[in-house]
């Protein structure tokens, strides 16, 4: 009789021993702690040496390593080199700054190792709360449907495949784009994404309209009504607008009831792409320039910029669930539902969107807004619209700045005078992030480069607007000079 050999145990991946582990669990601990609460002595962000970007161009590691090690080189060799953005004189781009509490929950939901596709599981339960929430922010019936992706451009994605199925039918997703002329709106402010989206989904960009704005940087609705009533003309089929609430070069807000209204009097699906302006609901001062965000059909925004939760933690909340699930639900042998055990709990979160492995980006957000709440968040993202306020006035004081926009929100756009503004601006930007002292970006505005400062971080207070103001000063004036001497 022949008898199998002995199955061995498989090999584990946990400790041989847990106190060593957890010694040295809580000096990473300690170490990112005390990362958070000294930034202040560190520079924004710094280049990186070449001796450094050799240490990660090893080969495959083979054998097992020690966690100490691991932990040392991330120490000396990334963590200081990152883009800076939770430092406070980060002021680049729209990124948020973190909390410590953010870092604690994403450890916990690190442990947990949640895969949120579905099944009936408590951190599923979770994210339908932030949905909820939401809801209720946005002023969004009951029957509302939300999801967590990595950011708002895959929401604002998702929102043209929503918009697409309802405005062909489900059999969209079978016989595909064969016939369609259908047509999209949005501001030529408005992010790339919805661009991107238009091909993604298979509408092209040709056709997605790129409506001309006003001074201030919104969609002229005049414009918009002329270009649908022109398509409907040409015999197009207008289906998807979507404004604008926080631009990304000026943090300009469209006239949402406006284009609320356009959209419903040619049955168009009104979206909001409000990646980081739409948080701002959360302020009790900022609420009013949001108004009629309520009306819209599908709302995109990130909880990783104004909402301070550790990247990524983008979101998509639609109106009509029926509708966003009818998008993507797609039934599966290995996702049979069931009424009870843990293939219960239907609908899932796979049936709004195209990710069945989804991490638990709930938990993070869940943390923020139960140990924060809206009205704190609200008077965070006030303040920093404060000091928006206060660095554009300092620029108008001063004869050698010029402001190139208004300001909406968070973000000014301005400049140094000087002859060959652009590579003067140019530079001193490059200056500054060579400094560590600041680090804002650039952008083109009316054919000018613009010094752009988009602040969103938590921490930054007045006396790193004025660290900021006064660097551009002393590094354009050294540029100016040198311009002048040369002969």
């Amino acid at each position: 009789m022949n008898s199998r050999p002995p199955v061995p145990h498989a090999e584990t991946l946990d400790p041989d021993d847990w106190s060593s582990l957890r010694a040295q669990g809580h000096r990473m601990l300690d170490d990112m702690l005390d990362y958070l609460e000294n930034l202040r002595e560190r520079s924004v962000w710094q280049a990186i040496p070449e001796t450094v970007r050799e240490q990660v161009r090893e080969a495959l590691p083979r054998s097992e390593g020690d966690l100490a090690e691991a932990h040392r080189i991330f120490m000396e060799s990334i963590l200081p080199y990152g883009a800076g953005n939770t430092h406070p004189g980060f002021m680049g781009w729209v990124h948020g700054g973190g909390t410590p509490v953010g870092m604690l929950a994403e450890m916990l939901a690190g442990g947990m190792n949640a895969n949120l596709g579905g099944r009936d599981q408590m951190p599923v339960e979770v994210e339908r709360q932030i949905t909820r929430w939401m809801a209720e922010l946005f002023d969004f019936p009951d029957t509302a449907s939300g999801l967590f992706v990595t950011g708002s451009s895959t929401a604002n994605l998702l929102a043209v495949l929503v918009a697409r199925t309802a405005a062909l039918g489900t059999e969209v997703r079978s016989v595909g784009m064969q016939t369609s002329r259908l047509v999209a709106y949005t501001s030529t402010a408005a992010h790339g994404c919805i661009a991107q989206a238009m091909d993604i989904a298979g509408l092209g960009t040709d056709a997605l309209r790129r409506i001309p704005v006003d001074t201030h940087y919104r969609m002229d609705l005049a414009a918009l009504a002329g270009a649908i009533q022109a398509d409907r003309e040409a015999g197009r089929q207008p289906f998807f607008v979507a404004a604008t609430a926080g631009t990304v070069d000026v943090g300009a807000i469209d006239d949402l009831p406006g284009v609320a209204d356009i959209a419903a009097r040619d049955g168009l699906w009104f979206h909001v792409d409000g990646a980081y302006g739409a948080l701002g609901l959360c302020s009790s001062e900022l609420a009013p320039l949001l108004e009629g965000i309520q009306d819209a059909d599908s709302i995109a925004f990130d909880f990783h910029k104004w909402g301070q939760v550790p990247y990524d933690a983008g979101f998509i909340l639609v109106r009509d669930g029926d509708q966003h699930r009818a998008a993507f639900s797609s039934p599966a042998a290995y996702l049979r539902r069931e009424s009870r055990g843990l293939a219960g709990g239907s609908p899932w979160p796979c049936d709004f969107g195209p990710d069945l492995s989804r991490g638990f980006r709930a938990l993070k957000t869940w943390f923020t807004l139960k140990v924060y709440g809206t009205e704190r968040l609200g008077r965070m993202m006030a303040g920093t619209c404060g000091l928006a306020t206060l660095l554009a006035a300092r620029v108008e004081a001063e004869p050698d700045l010029e402001l190139l926009a208004p300001v909406a929100l968070n973000i000014v756009c301005f400049r140094y005078r000087a002859p060959d503004a652009d590579r003067v601006n140019r530079e001193i930007v490059l200056r500054l992030h060579e400094s560590g002292i600041a680090a804002p970006s650039t952008t083109i505005l009316a054919g000018r480069l613009a010094i752009r400062a988009a602040i969103v971080n938590h921490r930054t207070t007045s006396d790193d607007i004025e660290a900021l103001l006064q660097a551009v000063l002393r590094f354009g004036a050294a540029l100016r000079l040198s311009v002048e001497e040369t002969p």
